[in-house]
């Protein structure tokens, strides 16, 4: 794990040798898994699989806005209790799920508004599924069975089907900027059948990082815009975003929000913490092509019941064109 965590370094600083260009359009992917921290865990938001594609689009002139990006995505969520499974913790009774299985599987729907005073609001919408018919045991178990590793049980237990959806925005705000240092203000709410909450906190970036109307730190790597430039000529940069949460709905933790349980279910449910802490430490890049993310998130418990906090790592890679 140390060498490839090397080699990844290393990847970064030669690809930093390349000048950046403008380009209207990325595609790409983002994987969350637990397995990244080499820890052994295999618990609660144990992995997560996203593709994305932006565009930006064009800004009329005269416009407090320096850049406009329109973004398509699919997306999938697993969660288990502290091990995917329940046989091999020696007990067959869902009154020990910590955490209970569920999965989330969603398209979605963003617009990113970044204004000309690095300011930008991002405004989202999600159309979702959680319960069977999102796929995490079939998901699951198939990554087990090909990497050779324990065959899942208990999602006999998971949360049952209802549809989401699930509407979020986003809002960050520079608050000040060194030669090789910036903070900025980060923000965003929730509100959904699924999901609703919201939350707040700064994210410290430390390095070579561009304006926040044309970064990797707001999704804004595609631009149309020609006229400005950029502080340098590619990012690689270090970023520490500490956040306070406040849950007022969870969906993947109590179930369906107006369906009631059907007869003979057996799902579990459980109730979440009202407040939760993350800590987000990550190494962010873009070039001329290639907009590259690793980070690992701190997480602290998502339910009382839960015996350990959470935390994962995950790389996001972005191909740019146009």
């Amino acid at each position: 794990m140390t060498k490839k965590v090397y080699l990844f370094v290393l990847c970064l600083l030669c690809a930093s040798r390349l000048t950046a260009q403008s380009h209207s359009a990325e595609i790409g992917f983002e994987t969350d898994d637990d397995s990244y921290l080499a820890q052994g865990d295999d618990k609660y938001y144990t992995a997560g699989t996203f593709l994305y594609y932006r565009q930006a689009l064009e800004v009329a002139p005269g416009s407090h806005l320096a850049n406009k990006v329109l973004g398509f995505e699919l997306g999938q969520k697993l969660y288990t209790p502290q091990s995917g499974s329940i046989n091999y913790l020696g007990f067959d009774d869902p009154k020990y799920i910590d955490r209970p299985f569920a999965a989330y599987l969603y398209v979605g729907s963003t617009l990113n508004l970044l204004g000309k005073d690095e300011s930008n609001l991002k405004l989202s919408a999600q159309l979702g599924i959680v319960g069977p018919g999102a796929l995490g045991k079939e998901i699951q178990s198939g990554i087990h069975k090909l990497f050779g590793l324990y065959q899942p049980s208990g999602w006999e237990y998971q949360i049952e089907n209802d549809v989401e959806l699930n509407l979020s925005a986003q809002y960050n705000r520079l608050l000040g900027r060194w030669d090789w240092a910036d903070v900025t203000f980060t923000s965003y709410a929730n509100l959904g059948n699924g999901f609703s909450g919201a939350g707040v906190g700064p994210m410290l970036r430390l390095g070579s990082f561009n304006q926040l109307f044309n970064s990797e730190s707001t999704q804004s790597t595609a631009t149309r815009a020609t006229n400005v430039k950029p502080l340098h000529d590619h990012e690689l940069f270090f970023y520490y975003q500490p956040q306070l949460n406040l849950v007022l709905y969870d969906a993947t933790i109590q179930g369906s929000l107006f369906n009631k349980r059907s007869a003979g279910s057996t799902e579990k449910t459980l109730s979440p913490e009202s407040f939760i802490f993350s800590n987000q430490l990550g190494l962010g890049y873009s070039g001329n092509r290639f907009v590259i993310d690793a980070a690992i998130v701190f997480h602290t418990k998502d339910v009382k019941e839960m015996v350990s906090q959470d935390r994962w790592g995950n790389v996001t890679f972005l191909y740019r064109f146009r």
